[in-house]
């Protein structure tokens, strides 16, 4: 018996007279004890892939469910040992039984002191990701980076799918779809193009597919061969064995090492089915690649698939080939939330999606909005002329707001770095469910796309088309107690409410706490991840609230903590660590949002300001209202008689008559305008 739970056991065989448990709290009129061989039904976690997924799938069990009490079943799951290998079980019952009640996070928390933590990643992952299966010359491909650079589209990561390698081979050799060899017709000189793509301030990732090993064709077989004593008359292929250390230890050093000495960064392991005859290699690539990663000096990093609990501690996690539709951007941010049930904080979906669908601007726009506000913003496409994610291939209007989230992407690298360590350290998901916070109100479980982006920030993806009359689109948001501002247009809504919220393609729902503090980066934003020159702090009205800031470089780190006493007016910097990491010209701004304050600026040093506020001015209720009729494509008439009752309406009752009388969407739509404006 613990404070948590009471484990009934009479000895013997399992069985559920004689083995169950039950939680203290009473979590669930039913459901609070488990008998043993019955299954829990949980809040859910992920799935192996998305590969052809056109809207939801099934999800895996995770560890927490609003009983208060979660399994896992981990009796036919993979153990190796690093000295004798594979081992196999013996019929045994492998089961892990979690009782935490409504204490969520505690779960995760203690998931990951028994799973080990989620590694931190390097900084340079947190930035924008360009990624397409496409046949670039090592010339197109340094032109479009230099595109993105002169249209100040920032990026940090590029990745070359598989025509990076030799696809065309000899028949007798079988596909193409394995290969280590560079493709000398598209990339010449790889080493020149790696080292350039450097220079501009990029790390190279490289797409490997392993499943038919290293075959004599390869420029590394005569290594290989000599060190596995392979038959190099008979062309004898070295077969893919992650379970062999021989096979290993020629993998890694005879060709991995040799590309990465020209330049690779870092691996796209893209491939899950395993292998004919043997078990699944997920989990040997994953544990060997992202062990081999570390020994960069800026951390561990591989882009793989997700094979099971566990599988966060090999960062990051390819999602897989998705459709592109509005069914599968509707499923994305609820995947990609409940992960965390699971521990798995760091999926990386194709943004977009990857193949099939049509041209459609509006949803690449809120695919896009969400993948900025997601752990990964990796773009992604097929093969088609037709299918591209290049800002500039869309209309103008469209090309401008693309550009405006990747920007706003790298501007909240400061941020994203800091969930980034509170992810390894502390357990806590960049990304989690509402109800983690708020576990015992209803609604926080009823907005399955709704989640909080780290401590300050909660998010609300459109994925719905928009209504064409007012060119907007709308979704239904739960405001939990307290006061959340837009963290656009700075207008505050008053929580304990769920309410539909409508936004035209240029925006979408992000709400700030009160007393939330976001640094960002305010210095001219380029190529990589340099640590900031000026740093943004964006803070919302609130009582007292503090952030610390946390840069590490070099294996130093630097904290730098903005403490606002809204009371009091008063702003403090301190700061702590090795400032020879970051840059000596360094400056903060601080911006008063909502509020009639202007920007304070202080230098790089531990200081303190005063400051007096009020809330901004807010727009009147009647210049909204004709602001949205003017552009709506209702008649005349009703536009006039609409806008003239407002004008004449004299309280809440007169304002609620007016909607009464409304449609469904115009309706909708002005209440929230009503709503904002008591606020």
């Amino acid at each position: 018996m613990t404070d948590y739970f009471h484990l009934h056991f009479n000895k013997g065989e399992f069985n559920a007279e004689n083995l169950f448990i039950e939680l203290k709290g009473n979590f669930a009129v039913y459901g609070s004890r488990w008998y043993f061989g019955e299954s829990i039904e949980t809040l859910k976690g992920t799935a192996r892939t998305l590969d052809k997924a056109d809207g939801a799938i099934s999800l895996e069990d995770g560890i927490i469910s609003r009983n208060g009490i979660a399994l896992l079943d981990d009796s036919q799951g993979f153990i190796w040992d690093e000295q004798s290998g594979y081992i196999e079980r013996e019929n045994q019952i492998d089961l892990y039984f979690f009782a935490y009640g409504h204490d969520y996070r505690g779960a995760i928390r203690d998931f990951y002191h028994l799973t080990g933590s989620t590694p931190l990643l390097p900084r340079y992952a947190l930035g924008n990701w360009w990624s397409r299966y496409w046949p670039y010359t090592s010339d197109e491909y340094l032109d479009l980076i230099d595109r993105f650079e002169t249209e100040k589209i920032p990026l940090s990561i590029g990745v070359l799918d598989m025509d990076w390698h030799i696809t065309d081979i000899p028949a007798r050799f079988g596909s193409g779809w394995t290969g280590y060899s560079w493709n000398r017709n598209l990339i010449p000189n790889p080493e020149q193009l790696l080292q350039q793509l450097h220079d501009r301030k990029l790390k190279l990732s490289l797409n490997v597919h392993p499943a038919d090993g290293i075959r004599a064709y390869e420029e590394a077989y005569p290594q290989i061969a000599k060190r596995l004593g392979l038959n190099v008359e008979l062309e004898e292929p070295a077969i893919f064995d992650f379970f062999n250390p021989s096979f290993r230890e020629a993998y890694f050093k005879d060709v991995h090492y040799e590309l990465e000495k020209q330049g690779v960064d870092f691996w796209w392991i893209d491939w899950q089915q395993g292998t004919q005859g043997m078990l699944d290699p997920l989990w040997l690539l994953n544990h060997y690649h992202y062990q081999d990663s570390c020994k960069n000096a800026e951390g561990g990093l591989i882009l793989s698939r997700y094979a099971g609990p566990g599988s966060h501690r090999y960062p990051v996690g390819f999602s897989g080939d998705t459709i592109i539709s509005w069914n599968s951007l509707r499923f994305q941010p609820y995947f990609t939330a409940t992960a965390s049930n699971i521990g798995y904080s760091w999926w990386s979906h194709d943004i977009g999606g990857h193949m099939l669908g049509d041209y459609d601007e509006e949803l690449q726009t809120r695919w896009l909005q969400f993948g900025v506000f997601s752990p990964i913003t990796r773009l992604h496409s097929s093969r088609s002329p037709f299918n591209s994610k290049e800002p500039w291939f869309f209309s103008e209007t469209t090309s401008k707001i693309m550009k405006k989230y990747l920007r706003l992407r790298h501007q909240m690298i400061p941020y994203l770095y800091t969930m980034n360590v509170k992810t390894h350290e502390e357990g806590a998901p960049l990304i989690s469910p509402i109800y983690y916070f708020y576990p015992e109100n209803d609604e926080s479980y009823n907005v399955p796309n709704q989640y909080f982006f780290g401590t300050e920030l909660m998010v609300a993806p459109i994925v719905e088309k928009m209504d064409l009359t007012f060119q907007s689109a709308k979704v239904d948001v739960w405001f939990p107690e307290g006061e959340w501002y837009d963290f656009f247009s700075e207008k505050k809504y008053t929580g304990g409410v769920k309410l539909s919220v409508y936004r035209d393609i240029s925006t979408t729902p992000v709400f700030a706490k009160s007393g939330a503090i976001i640094p960002l980066v305010g210095s001219e934003i380029g190529m990589g991840v340099d640590l900031p020159e000026v740093v943004d702090w964006y803070v919302f009205p609130g009582k007292q609230h503090s952030f610390e800031m946390l840069e590490d470089q070099n294996g130093q780190r630097y904290k730098t903590r903005l403490s606002i006493d809204w009371e009091m007016g008063m702003v403090e910097l301190a700061l702590q660590g090795d400032s020879s990491i970051v840059p000596s010209n360094r400056k903060h701004r601080i911006h008063f949002k909502g509020t009639n304050v202007s920007i304070i600026e202080l230098p790089n040093k531990n200081d303190t300001a005063k400051f007096e506020w009020k809330d901004n001015k807010r727009t009147s209720l009647n210049d909204e209202v004709f602001r949205l009729l003017k552009t709506a494509s209702l008649p005349y008439e009703l536009k006039d008689r609409l806008l003239n009752q407002f004008i004449n309406a004299k309280n809440s009752h007169d304002l609620m008559n007016i909607l009464h009388h409304q449609d469904k969407e115009l309706r909708g739509r002005l209440l929230e305008m009503i709503f904002t404006s008591q606020n």
